[in-house]
């Protein structure tokens, strides 16, 4: 975005408590967050209920969600920073709702699918503003907490999606893992129209950058689909290669039409502060390692261990509960001493998790002994790395730029995880998987965290 000095008016009256505002913002978050994976549990209903649909139709009920929802963030957030934070949020939680209940009463694959994309394109408009209004609403020393605990939201939505998701659509079919977002969406909406004011409200708008939108959703979409679709039998290498190419080429021309236009959608003066810049990479190897900690979890319960799908969700789920307490004294600590402090120490154990599932876990389930102290190690490195590491993106960014840098670090964070789920089903994916087939696995997940953690160590915040 361009450097607009339009002053930024706070997201409540002066003297109100910011954490009215964090809550609404906070509950779309997880909403979204939530349906990133709550559908893993879905799919072989899904599956069941449209019998004349073949896997690689039911693939895009994942897929398209995943493409469109990367793509679409950076130009969401511009147009948040351009036409208004609380604008923004209230139409994406809108069009999130009425997706939400398209999917649950589709008749048919295209349908549910069609119905996907536009719950992805609310989810991409809601996010990145509902951040910005959330840091709009908390003075600048108490931000960094604010911003731990609305990732480890959505970290603990995105965790406890399958298992949660597994019970409900057991109980209740398929429809009601959608049907899920209604009522909590209804009161983020209700109250967000109520009790929210508009960042920015009063300042000159901004000239949308159509050109750079356009190029940034065909280069993001062209890598997320090349990434998404890098297994699937419909799609020769040759085509995937093309598809990749295509990335390249959006993203450089939309790197040089950003660098001459008046008002780009993205100003790449961002990327020429170094921390910026090292969070973004170290998002992406994180996100990539997250995705294949997730994917490889359930691989290897119900495949090794032979766990069904709800007592899965159920043996994960100390994970995530660690998650929040973790990330309110990570976020405190990030406010006083920075985020590297936090950042580093939180990648090496999130490494140690994937120490530890190579080196203890064996082929007969021990649950106590050898999976509770993996998932607990993994969940603490989850609550330190991945909301400090969204802290860490705009702790030094203008306001006039809240919503654009924060959405292509989530950007970034998408295109990590789509590549961690490519790479897990390639290692894992296949049937009659053993637990040999997950060593690979965990040393790249090791090395993707000490990764993390070198990139980490030259972010300076404080």
């Amino acid at each position: 975005m361009n450097n607009s000095s339009a002053a930024v008016q706070p997201a409540m009256q002066a003297g109100a408590s910011p954490w009215p505002v964090f809550w609404i913002a906070s509950i779309a978050v997880f909403l979204v967050s939530l349906d990133a994976t709550l559908l893993y549990a879905a799919f072989g209903p899904l599956g069941r209920s449209f019998p004349g649909a073949t896997p690689a139709d039911m693939s895009w009920v994942l897929n398209a969600y995943t493409i469109v929802y990367a793509a679409m963030l950076v130009p969401a957030g511009g147009l948040a920073d351009t036409h208004g934070r609380k604008r923004v949020f209230l139409a994406g939680v809108t069009l999130f709702l009425a997706a939400s209940a398209a999917c649950g009463l589709a008749g048919s694959v295209g349908l549910l699918i069609a119905a996907r994309v536009a719950q992805a394109l609310g989810a991409a408009l809601l996010t990145p503003a509902s951040l910005s209004i959330i840091l709009d609403a908390f003075p600048k020393e108490k931000r960094a907490v604010a911003v731990s605990l609305w990732g480890a939201v959505g970290g603990l939505a995105a965790a406890v999606g399958p298992s949660l998701g597994s019970t409900v659509i057991d109980r209740f079919g398929w429809p009601a893992a959608f049907y899920l977002n209604l009522p909590l969406g209804a009161v983020s909406l209700w109250y967000g129209a109520a009790r929210l004011r508009d960042a920015g409200a009063g300042a000159p708008r901004q000239r949308v950058d159509v050109v750079g939108m356009l190029l940034l959703i065909l280069a993001v979409g062209a890598f997320a689909m090349a990434i998404t679709q890098s297994e699937s039998p419909h799609w020769s290498r040759a085509e995937l290669a093309v598809l990749a190419l295509t990335g390249v080429a959006g993203l450089g021309a939309f790197i040089a039409w950003a660098r001459t236009a008046a008002a780009p959608l993205v100003d790449l003066a961002l990327f020429r502060n170094r921390s910026y810049s090292l969070v973004n990479l170290a998002t992406l190897a994180f996100g990539t390692a997250f995705a294949l900690m997730f994917f490889s979890y359930f691989a290897y319960l119900t495949n090794v261990w032979h766990y069904s799908l709800p007592a899965a969700g159920l043996a994960v789920t100390p994970g995530p509960l660690t998650v929040v307490p973790t990330a309110i004294i990570a976020g405190r600590i990030a406010g006083r001493y920075g985020h590297r402090r936090v950042l580093v120490p939180g990648a090496l154990i999130y490494a140690c998790s994937s120490l530890w599932l190579f080196s203890m876990v064996g082929g007969e389930p021990h649950y106590l002994a050898q999976w509770l102290p993996a998932v607990l190690l993994s969940g603490t490195g989850v609550g330190m790395v991945l909301p400090a590491l969204a802290g860490a993106a705009v702790a030094q960014l203008p306001p006039a730029q809240y919503a654009v840098g924060s959405a292509v670090n989530q950007a970034t964070r998408q295109l990590g995880g789509a590549l961690g789920v490519a790479i897990a089903v390639v290692l894992v994916g296949h049937a009659g998987v053993a637990r040999a087939d997950f060593v690979p696995l965990y040393v790249l997940h090791m090395g993707l965290a000490l990764l993390t953690c070198v990139l980490c160590l030259g972010v300076k915040t404080r």
